[in-house]
């Protein structure tokens, strides 16, 4: 007898960005099943958002993972800023890599390097991920704070660029030791900068999950 499978959930392709935040909206209720069931790093909770996101409808040629990017002219402080501290043989632009991304269907399952100028243009939603999997240490607001900026910088660089997406940072906190989790504060001035910056905030820990978009 053939075990059971979950099945795909397959909808039409989407196309625009707010059936792409519905799409993470239907993906969240199974990433923090599933995310609270293991203990991982980053990379292996991003596999399981993918996952879960495959299930929740998205189709597999609008979905990326760790996709290169290059924004050959920065317009913002920030990337302007990264740009310049690198050795000056090679400045003269920026290379964002979102951790996971849906795509418009132009994409057409190509998110290679070359393939820059499209898979800047054709982004609905750009996914950073940030895990409590640090050793005799905690996931600090710190580096919360620089991804949210450096979402929503990019968000600045795709309108720049004619087009549009929405930024969304997702935190995965389940470490099960208080310790290595992150501090109420430190979640509460994240959430605060998210909305400043109009980035998209799912949070979740053993006790608790919410998402704000």
């Amino acid at each position: 007898m053939q075990p059971d499978v979950p099945t795909l959930l397959f909808h039409p392709p989407l196309l625009t960005i707010p059936e792409a935040i519905a799409a993470v909206a239907r993906a969240w209720p199974m990433v923090v099943e599933e995310c609270r069931s293991v203990l991982g790093g980053e990379l292996g909770y991003q596999a399981i958002i993918y996952h879960c996101l495959r299930h929740a409808g998205v189709p597999r040629n609008q979905l990326g993972m760790n996709v290169k990017q290059w924004i050959e002219t920065p317009v913002t402080s920030l990337f302007q800023g990264l740009d310049s501290r690198k050795h000056i043989d090679y400045r003269g632009g920026f290379e964002p890599i979102p951790d996971i991304v849906i795509f418009k269907p132009e994409i057409a399952a190509d998110w290679r390097r070359r393939n820059h100028a499209l898979s800047l243009r054709t982004m609905l939603a750009a996914i950073e991920v940030k895990a409590s999997e640090r050793d005799k240490g905690r996931l600090g607001p710190a580096e919360i704070i620089r991804d949210i900026r450096k979402l929503a910088a990019q968000k600045i660089e795709i309108v720049h660029l004619g087009a549009d997406m929405q930024p969304v940072m997702m935190i995965i906190d389940t470490a099960p030791l208080r310790a290595e989790r992150m501090t109420k504060t430190a979640i509460e001035a994240a959430k605060k900068l998210a909305a400043e910056l109009q980035v998209a905030f799912f949070y979740v820990s053993q006790n608790d999950a919410s998402a704000v978009f």
